[in-house]
């Protein structure tokens, strides 16, 4: 009789886990995000439209983009014009911080968005993701601060590291 117990109180335990595990859904960059889809040349996000227009110097190549007002996007404005060296990866071009940016727990999410302007608050990572969307929510501690407002393919033409200076837009 007592292993009985034992055993139901066992999987009562890990059922009771699973439950719980359930109960705390992951964010994905989706969420509560506005989308478009009907051009897909362009950033899959809609950019704030009261949001802080910014610049990104590569080279010779400019990219703008628009930062949302979310508490991380604001850290960042008040450190413009800033530089951060980036370099080119499969779906992204991203670059550790030399300062870490302040991120609330709610803001954390899974994946991207193509054309996402993001924080990596696990590593101090400022990135600029152009590809790959559909794939992307095995990539967590994300915090959007923002989006290009030019054509993917411009950034994605890209090649190499660069140091990017960030300024506002004039």
């Amino acid at each position: 009789m007592r292993p009985i117990l034992t055993l139901a109180a066992a999987l009562t335990a890990a059922l009771g886990l699973a439950v719980c595990a359930q109960a705390a859904p992951v964010r994905a960059a989706s969420d509560g995000a506005q989308i478009q889809r009907e051009n897909t040349a362009m950033p899959t996000r809609v950019a704030p439209e009261n949001g802080t227009k910014i610049i990104m110097h590569f080279g010779d190549t400019v990219i703008p983009g628009v930062l949302n007002d979310g508490e991380t996007a604001r850290a960042l404005v008040k450190m413009l014009p800033y530089k951060v060296r980036v370099s080119r990866y499969s779906h992204d071009f991203c670059g550790v911080m030399d300062d870490a940016l302040p991120y609330k727990e709610e803001d954390v999410h899974y994946g991207w968005l193509n054309g996402d302007i993001d924080f990596a608050a696990d590593a101090d990572y400022f990135t600029i993701l152009f590809d790959d969307e559909e794939n992307s929510e095995q990539y967590g501690y994300q915090v959007n601060i923002g989006v290009i407002t030019c054509e993917l393919s411009k950034i994605a033409a890209l090649e190499g590291s660069y140091e990017v200076l960030i300024e506002l837009a004039e």
